[in-house]
């Protein structure tokens, strides 16, 4: 077990200078060494953990998106906990996709960074279209979950309206991080239970309205 933990611990630490990198620098500052540098070890030990900078992208966008669900499923077992409704629930789960604080700002720059590589990479581009589909593939489970208890009208086609949703959600989010002062959180929330009440335009009598 200590060993596993280590080996964890390590691979998140050179994560972490990754996205670090990226953030400051942008994906061209990534290298083993810089890394290295970073991370304060030897070039041998990050090469110990991953041999090519792919692999240390790969890890690095998949420690992203397990921050986010694990963001996204706290906020699901606290809504439910709480009665909220559906909507409410994948309002504030959407959010998490948009840059409104530190933390998710620098996960959107290595999203944004990782896509711009994705475009000339195959193994990089496979990853990023299973994200995306598992990002939809939960906002159309919600849909579904919203018609089953009322929220959502009947014959809704969650799928095609999943893909909707996010694809507005991910335009916010490019608008936040291109123009932050024309976009603050209170109008993106806004837009938000605005594009999610075309859809949700029922009530579900089990649950309260967020507040």
């Amino acid at each position: 077990m200590p060993r596993v933990a280590d080996h964890d611990a390590r691979q998140g630490q050179i994560t972490d200078a990754v996205q670090r990198l990226v953030v400051r620098h942008g994906l061209t500052a990534v290298t083993v060494a810089r890394t290295a540098a970073e991370a304060g070890m030897s070039v041998g030990l990050v090469q110990h953990y991953f041999t090519a900078k792919d692999e240390m992208l790969l890890a690095t966008f998949t420690r992203v998106n397990a921050r986010f669900t694990a963001r996204v499923d706290e906020l699901v077992n606290r809504g439910e906990g709480e009665d909220r409704t559906i909507a409410d629930m994948l309002r504030q789960a959407l959010a998490e996709l948009v840059p409104l604080d530190d933390v998710r700002r620098a996960e959107f720059l290595v999203r944004l960074a990782f896509a711009d590589q994705a475009a000339h990479n195959a193994r990089l581009a496979t990853v990023q279209r299973e994200t995306l589909v598992g990002i939809r593939s939960r906002v159309a489970q919600a849909i579904s979950n919203g018609t089953a208890c009322g929220e959502v009208a009947q014959g809704t086609d969650a799928a095609d309206q999943a893909l909707r949703v996010v694809a507005f959600t991910e335009g916010l989010a490019l608008h936040a991080h291109i123009d932050p002062d024309g976009t603050p959180k209170p109008a993106i929330l806004t837009a938000l239970d605005e594009q999610l009440g075309r859809v949700f335009t029922g009530t579900c009598r089990r649950a309260r309205p967020g507040r």
